[in-house]
């Protein structure tokens, strides 16, 4: 009789919690998440930033068919991580209530009611059988009276934040919020932070495995940046990445210099 660890009988099941209070298969989805590639959103006075890594596999890809940020209506956009899939299947329910919203009210729908349909709907896929978690998460971002950015996460649970990133580079590009993020920063500025938190999380980032959109409050439209503006930008954001490199080596050295 072959072994069977003891947490088995919990691991199948998406409805039974195991003795320690998880459910496996949401720990699972958010793993998913995890090696997903990263996507990180900046919200600043002027406006919200999405900016995604795009991870194409060949020279023989289209970039421009490889999408990973979405407009949900003319002021609500997503940027996903985790299975792409998964992630459409959100995208386009999140859409469905969008123009719902604006047809039954006559006005945009406000961004946290998009969140909270979506989030409704990944936490019924934790709780009822022949079902399965959605193995991804989305940073839903836009402008109502003010700018707003929220992560929803598989189990259903979502959080608002000023900065936040998820996928495999998440630890990373957080630690860079943290040190860089300003209260008072202007969009150009948010732009260049996402962009270089994104770059400090890639091999090799360029123009062309990078997605940037942008939503200002000036206009409260949806506009995704044209691939000469991300060159633009990525170039001074390298500049400041080769140097930040160079001082954390010279820093390196000064302490090995210290010990002798």
């Amino acid at each position: 009789m072959a072994f069977v660890p003891p947490q088995a009988g919990y691991d199948r099941a998406i409805t039974v919690f195991s003795p320690d209070g998880r459910l496996f298969q949401v720990n699972y989805a958010r793993e998913a998440v995890k090696r997903g590639a990263t996507a990180v959103g900046v919200k600043c006075n002027e406006g919200v930033v999405l900016a995604v890594e795009k991870r194409i596999t060949s020279r023989l890809i289209e970039p421009e068919s490889y999408e990973k940020i979405f407009q949900i209506d003319d002021h609500i956009a997503a940027a996903s991580s985790g299975i792409i899939a998964d992630a459409r299947v959100l995208v386009n329910r999140a859409r469905l209530e969008a123009q719902i919203h604006r047809l039954t009210y006559g006005e945009p729908a406000p961004l946290a009611v998009i969140v909270k349909k979506i989030c409704d709907l990944k936490q019924m896929h934790t709780q009822y059988g022949g079902v399965r978690p959605f193995g991804a998460a989305l940073l839903m971002a836009g402008v109502n009276e003010k700018p707003e950015l929220y992560e929803t996460d598989p189990s259903g649970a979502y959080f608002a934040w000023k900065a936040v990133a998820i996928g495999s580079g998440r630890n990373t590009a957080m630690a860079i919020f943290e040190e860089k993020y300003k209260d008072d920063m202007s969009l150009e500025e948010a732009i260049k932070l996402a962009i270089f938190a994104l770059a400090k999380t890639m091999e090799k980032p360029s123009a062309e495995n990078i997605e940037v959109a942008i939503i200002t409050v000036k206009d409260k439209k949806f506009r995704k940046l044209s691939r000469e503006e991300i060159e633009k930008y990525l170039n001074e954001v390298m500049k400041e990445v080769e140097e930040e490199e160079v001082k954390e080596k010279e820093e390196d050295y000064s302490e090995l210099d210290s010990h002798y």
